[in-house]
C-alpha cells in the first residue's frame, strides 16, 4: 500500500505572528512603514519608531489599529547612544519584544542631508545605519536570549555585495557592508536562542527612485531579472515571513530582495 506524505495544512504556512510584539525603527515612511503594516496585518502589535516625524505615526498607529492591533509610537534620534539605549528601555516598558527590525538610517540622497560634503553625510551615516545598529541589536539581542526567543532583522543592501561607483554607493557599501557581516557574527552569538537576519534590498522605489532622472530608472529596472523597482511592499513581505515561525529555520543569513541582479 502506499504511503502518502501529510498533506500541508494552510495554517502551517501562514506566517502568522498573533500575539508577538515587534519594533521597528524608521517606521514613519518608506520600508519601515510598509514593514510596520505588514507585521501588523500578520498579528503582531507595534512599536514604531521615528527621528521626528510624529505625524507619520500618529497615521501608521490608526492604520495598525484599523488592522485590530495595538501600537506605540515613540521619537529617538539614534545619532546618539543615550537615545538609543533609551529606546531599548523604552520598548521593554511597552512589554517584552519578540520581534527587532533595525531598519532607520540616515538619507544622504534627498533633503538637508543630501547638501552635506562627503566627510560630513558618511560620520552621520555611520553613527546611524551601523553603530546605531550594533548598539541596538546587542542590546536587544542580549535581552531576547535572557528570555528564550527572539527575532533580529538588520538592513543591508545588495551591491555592498558587488561595489557601485560614486560617493553614495562608496558610503553605502561601507556601511551596509558593516551591518551585513556584523550580522553574520551576531547570529552566531546568540545562536541558539535568537535568530539574527539581514535583508538586502537592491533597487526599491522609495522617496528618492519616486523622483530620480529617466536614466536611473532606465538603470534600475535593466539591473533586475524581473526589469521593474522593487516596493515596500517586496521587502515587507519578505520580513513577515523571516520574522514568522515558518522560517524558523533560517539564521545568520543575508537575504537579497532585488528580483535577481542581472
Amino acid at each position: 500500500m502506499p504511503i502518502h506524505p501529510p498533506t500541508p495544512h494552510a495554517s502551517h504556512f501562514s506566517c502568522d505572528l498573533t500575539g508577538r510584539s515587534a519594533v521597528v525603527t524608521g517606521a514613519s515612511s518608506g520600508i519601515g512603514r510598509a514593514i510596520a503594516l505588514a507585521l501588523a496585518a500578520a498579528g503582531a502589535d507595534i512599536l514604531v519608531h521615528a527621528r521626528s516625524n510624529q505625524q507619520a505615526l500618529e497615521e501608521i498607529a490608526e492604520w495598525i489599529g484599523q488592522l485590530g492591533r495595538t501600537s506605540m509610537r515613540v521619537l529617538h534620534d539614534l545619532n546618539t547612544r543615550a537615545e538609543q539605549d533609551a529606546l531599548v528601555d523604552t520598548a521593554w516598558k511597552w512589554r517584552p519584544i519578540d520581534i527587532w527590525i533595525n531598519n532607520a538610517g540616515v538619507d544622504i540622497l534627498t533633503g538637508e542631508i543630501a547638501q552635506l560634503a562627503f566627510d560630513e553625510k558618511l560620520t552621520q551615516l555611520w553613527q546611524v545605519d551601523v553603530e546605531s545598529t550594533i548598539r541596538l541589536s546587542r542590546s536587544v539581542g542580549a535581552r531576547m536570549r535572557e528570555r528564550g526567543h527572539g527575532v533580529l532583522i538588520n538592513m543591508g543592501w545588495d551591491q555592498a555585495l558587488c561595489g557601485m561607483a560614486g560617493d553614495s554607493g562608496e558610503m553605502f557599501a561601507a556601511a551596509k557592508g558593516a551591518v551585513m557581516n556584523f550580522t553574520l557574527s551576531l547570529a552566531k552569538s546568540l545562536a541558539p536562542q535568537v535568530r539574527v537576519l539581514c535583508i538586502a534590498p537592491g533597487w526599491i522605489r522609495t522617496k528618492w527612485g519616486e523622483h530620480a532622472s529617466e536614466d536611473w530608472q532606465i538603470r534600475a529596472e535593466s539591473e533586475s531579472l524581473l526589469g521593474r523597482w522593487g516596493t515596500p511592499e517586496d521587502v515587507a513581505r519578505v520580513v513577515r515571513f523571516l520574522a514568522s515561525e515558518d522560517a524558523a529555520f533560517l539564521n545568520g543569513q543575508i537575504i537579497q530582495i532585488n528580483g535577481g541582479r542581472a
